[in-house]
């Protein structure tokens, strides 16, 4: 694929860049050359490479599930500034 002056100008319209002449026939060729090393990259074989996620490995530190002890509404509810059985109160929002 190749870029000329017209595809420049049309994708800078696109992207609401304003270009004249002389920057959009110095950008053909630095695109063209872009446009090039994306050709080489589709040349490269990668059937056998497996798919990552990351360039380094990953793992997640997970933590046991443990469960704790609940039970502790009361302290929860000693925080609120306001609580009726057992519950946070909050004020109405419908108009």
């Amino acid at each position: 694929m190749s870029v000329d002056t017209a595809t420049v100008k049309k994708v800078a319209s696109l992207a609401r860049i304003a270009l004249d002449e002389d920057q959009a026939a110095r950008l053909v060729p630095e695109l063209n050359n872009i446009l090039g090393w994306i050709e080489q990259l589709g040349e490269v074989d990668t059937s056998a490479v497996q798919p990552m996620t990351a360039v380094i490995p990953n793992h997640l530190r997970l933590r046991d599930d443990v469960v704790t002890d609940g039970g502790i509404r009361e302290a929860v509810l000693a925080n609120a500034p306001q609580g009726e059985h057992g519950f946070f109160t909050v004020p109405k929002v419908i108009e």
